[in-house]
């Protein structure tokens, strides 16, 4: 799959991602893409260099949901996040990194109770509703209390509310979903602290 190497950026399986493209590489990967299976990943940078060394092991497998090209070349793109994958080998370099990959399954180590108790007290820690943000705060949080998915949920609040890069690299490296839920329920709690 063709990898776009991104600095701090992190894809979330079940989320979308606006981008715009503009650099020659990844107009050629686009199009590549966009002729095969409309798919490739971010591969978030690690270190300085575009190596594959560089980046961070894990990603989502993402879908070009839209891509809109403009007159001077450039297009935007929104990618949706499908599932997470690993990288396991880089079998192209040039003109855009292509990675082989293999999928990287959620595990519950508890029972399934447990973790729906962990998705509620993650949406009990939301930041409140403003008069900006009430509605699309309460139809959010109306949206995820229905989701039967509690791995979707986690994403989905990693995704819009984590805010600091290490914590973002463990929610998307970490397989055990409850492992996933206590990182996102301490950064929740240092958001709502203000810390």
């Amino acid at each position: 799959m063709p990898v776009m190497v991104l600095g701090d950026c992190y894809l979330f399986p079940g989320c979308l991602l606006p981008l715009y493209i503009f650099e020659e590489r990844y107009r050629e990967m686009l199009n590549y893409a966009l002729k095969k299976d409309r798919m490739f990943c971010v591969g978030t940078r690690l270190k300085a260099g575009g190596s594959a060394e560089s980046l961070l092991p894990v990603s989502a497998a993402g879908l070009i949901r839209v891509s809109k090209k403009q007159d001077d070349g450039t297009s935007h793109v929104m990618l949706q996040g499908v599932q997470r994958i690993r990288f396991t080998e880089i079998t192209q370099e040039k003109p855009f990194l292509i990675a082989k990959i293999e999928p990287v399954p959620t595990l519950i180590e508890t029972e399934l109770d447990y973790v729906n108790e962990l998705k509620q007290r993650s949406l009990d820690l939301l930041p409140e509703a403003t008069t900006q943000t009430g509605t699309a705060m309460r139809s959010l949080r109306s949206t995820l209390e229905e989701m039967q998915c509690p791995d979707a949920v986690c994403d989905i609040l990693s995704y819009h509310f984590v805010r600091r890069a290490p914590a973002l690299r463990s929610l998307l490296e970490e397989t055990v979903l409850e492992k996933r839920y206590d990182t996102l329920i301490t950064e929740l709690e240092r958001l709502r602290t203000g810390g």
